[in-house]
């Protein structure tokens, strides 16, 4: 490998890593909301250069983790109640479509993986929130995998991500948890493995407007 192919490669794994590092910091709220987002002061936060830093910021955008402000400006996207009732509507409608596509190409090898994935999510509830979190979206995910539409399935899994962050800014109360939420999710695979589209996605649908309708009450937006 020559110099400029090592320079490439250091280029794309530092804005890989600035990537990673500020997706996670807006999704659980470390740079709030509407923040500006300045390039010196990320470079320094995260001891890189500004263009990994630029080009990190560029691919949140993508994301719609993070808006264009003027020529050169960048800010943490805003965060409201209109917002997260238009993510909630559109993770209804793509996952209920997704879900179903999925029941429908139902195969063995898709069950066993829906059964692991509920497994290693439940090993990871008693665990740190970001493990949890993984497990989490593993088997969602997961669920919808088998839908053989690649568009549909990356969508949902943005707005996967664009929920995550309201989620943490309605963080700390304890209503949340007076659901049986582990067994919300054993309904959800219970009705998946045994192709049942309309009760799977019932429960999913429930499973989504239930922690929809605590958002709501608790975002502070």
């Amino acid at each position: 490998m020559n110099m400029i192919d090592e320079t490439r490669v250091k280029e794309t794994s530092a804005t890989h890593g600035a990537y990673l590092t500020l997706r996670d910091m807006i999704l659980t709220g470390v740079l709030p909301a509407g923040q500006k987002l300045k390039i010196e002061q990320l470079r320094g936060l995260l001891n890189t250069g500004a263009s990994p830093v630029r080009e990190a910021l560029s691919l949140l955008t993508s994301d719609m983790l993070v808006e264009r402000i003027d020529q050169r400006g960048f800010r943490a996207a805003p965060a409201n109640k209109a917002n997260f009732e238009e993510i909630l509507a559109l993770r209804c409608t793509l996952e209920d479509l997704a879900l179903r596509q999925s029941i429908a190409h139902a195969t063995p090898e898709w069950e066993e993986t829906l059964v692991l994935t509920h497994h290693h999510m439940k090993r990871a509830s008693g665990q740190d929130s970001k493990v949890f979190e993984v497990a989490h979206k593993t088997f969602h995910m997961a669920l919808l995998a088998n839908s053989n539409s690649p568009m549909l399935e990356r969508y949902c899994a943005q707005l996967y991500d664009l929920n995550i962050r309201y989620r943490y800014l309605a963080a700390g109360s304890t209503t949340y948890q007076k659901r049986d939420i582990a067994a919300e999710h054993e309904d959800i695979l219970d009705a998946a493995i045994h192709r049942d589209q309309d009760r799977a996605s019932t429960c999913l649908l429930s499973h989504y407007r239930l922690t929809g309708e605590y958002l709501s009450r608790e975002l502070d937006i």
